[in-house]
């Protein structure tokens, strides 16, 4: 926690409110005299009255969490005045959605190049866990489950193993 007298200079709110910073300064401890533009936001979104009201109805130990989430939002509302947090997460999930496909796409090239020669099986009769999985079945008795959505086509002269499949955990 930043001091507001060390070295007598104000926190970072009573210098924007141009105010004498009192050795009990509720904005002393989280708005310190070196972050000057944390505040400039927190103040513009929320006003000053505000945060002093909710930092004062909080207990000290979630005061510093509640500072950080005021100052997170505000700067996203600085950023984008409409949407804010949401826009940034809206961004963040459609980024997440993106990588996903990207892993997927990838992991279905790896499934194709590593089990290129091998048979492909349809999964055990009855398999209600997963039924559109499938898998590839290694002549070392291992296998390469497929992602759903990979173009497959099946060896018509292979039978399941039912032991085979109860070997490796059911799945």
């Amino acid at each position: 926690m930043a001091s507001s007298n060390s070295y007598n200079s104000p926190c970072a709110a009573c210098k924007f409110l141009r105010r004498k910073c009192l050795p009990d300064c509720i904005y002393a401890p989280h708005f310190p005299p070196e972050e000057p533009q944390k505040f400039a936001n927190v103040h513009k979104i929320f006003g000053a009255g505000n945060v002093a009201k909710l930092l004062r109805e909080l207990p000290p130990h979630q005061r510093e969490d509640a500072v950080s989430s005021l100052a997170f939002e505000a700067e996203a509302r600085v950023r984008d005045p409409v949407y804010g947090c949401v826009g940034a997460i809206t961004f963040l999930q459609r980024q997440v959605e993106r990588l996903q496909k990207e892993l997927e796409a990838a992991n279905a090239d790896l499934i194709r190049l590593a089990c290129s020669d091998i048979p492909i099986l349809p999964p055990a009769i009855g398999m209600q866990q997963r039924p559109l999985e499938l898998r590839i079945v290694a002549e070392n008795g291992g296998f390469c489950p497929i992602p759903y959505g990979f173009p497959v086509t099946y060896a018509s002269s292979l039978q399941w193993n039912e032991n085979h499949h109860n070997n490796h955990g059911g799945i």
